[in-house]
């Protein structure tokens, strides 16, 4: 059995970081635009890298949710999918993770 502890403090102190990062996201794309054109045009390309890093951010918020509600109910560490034991190294890296190395390689 993973050592649970560990892994919710992993996950809150990530939790926590992507929670600043998003609401640095959400400040940025508040920020008036310029009134040129150009400028303008720039800036929206920036807008558009600041919401797909904000996407990105939302759906590990919700892996990292997924995986703490896991613990809560004592499920954390097996496998959604196959129900065997993540290894430890893979929780280690993706301590998100619901799958184990396996059933994450089949599910493509």
């Amino acid at each position: 059995m993973p050592d649970t502890e560990r892994y919710r403090e992993a996950l809150m102190r990530r939790l926590r970081l992507l929670d600043t990062r998003l609401h640095a996201i959400e400040d940025e794309l508040d920020t008036p635009r310029a009134r040129d054109w150009e400028e303008a045009a720039t800036e929206r390309e920036g807008d558009e890298v600041l919401e797909r890093l904000g996407e990105s951010g939302e759906a590990e918020i919700a892996r990292i949710r997924a995986a703490l509600d896991r613990i809560r109910k004592g499920s954390f560490g097996l496998c959604a999918r196959c129900g065997e034991q993540i290894s430890a190294e893979r929780l280690d890296v993706l301590p998100e993770t619901p799958f184990c190395r396996h059933c994450a390689a089949a599910q493509g």
